[in-house]
């Protein structure tokens, strides 16, 4: 398992307690990141000191306009597709407001086929 820095480990701690109890979420590892799953597919993980969260293209663009705190995501410094976003919070409890966009994000992996 590789090391995760503090920041990484008190976002999971929260992501954790939220998102497991959710039907069919799983946590686990993708490349090294700590990740969330459901159907065996990754619909978020913890990277650069935030949260990056998969979504339909249009919802994930319209949340970097109207969230300050969302920015595009580049998992260590590449960039990824447009249904990817990355949420940022300095205190790790913020994500719990976030419930919301990660229920979306699970019905949208759910739904997708790839």
């Amino acid at each position: 398992m590789a090391s995760h820095n503090p920041v990484d480990l008190a976002h999971k701690q929260v992501l954790d307690a939220m998102l497991i109890k959710l039907s069919g979420v799983e946590a686990g590892e993708m490349t090294g990141l700590l990740a969330y799953f459901v159907g065996k597919k990754m619909f978020a993980c913890i990277c650069n000191g935030g949260v990056g969260v998969r979504l339909a293209a249009a919802h994930a663009a319209n949340l970097q306009f109207s969230m300050s705190s969302v920015v595009p995501f580049t998992p260590k410094g590449r960039p990824s597709n447009r249904e990817w976003i990355q949420i940022n919070h300095e205190d790790s409890a913020d994500y719990e407001k976030d419930l919301e966009i990660f229920e979306a994000s699970i019905a949208f992996v759910r739904a997708s086929k790839g």
